[in-house]
């Protein structure tokens, strides 16, 4: 099964994410198939950058985000 979800970066006590599509086998830092976006919870307001299109082709293919990259689509418009 194909999943979007957060990739972590940053340093300790400083998260920040990358939204990506991966295999829901493949660790969380691992392995991914393609990179759709940015997350920085760390900012007021939290700021993110999605890449609308590819987001839309991978949730058509049928990929299922996770439920805090389901929230930031919902934010950013991409989901209902």
């Amino acid at each position: 099964m194909v999943k979007i979800r957060l990739r972590r970066m940053g340093q300790k006590k400083a998260p920040f994410y990358r939204i990506i599509v991966a295999d829901s086998n493949s660790p969380r830092d691992g392995r991914f198939i393609e990179e759709l976006g940015t997350y920085d919870p760390m900012k007021d307001p939290t700021e993110f950058h999605v890449d609308e299109e590819a987001a839309k082709k991978w949730l058509q293919n049928g990929a299922r985000p996770t439920d805090t990259v389901l929230r930031i689509f919902k934010s950013a418009g991409i989901v209902k």
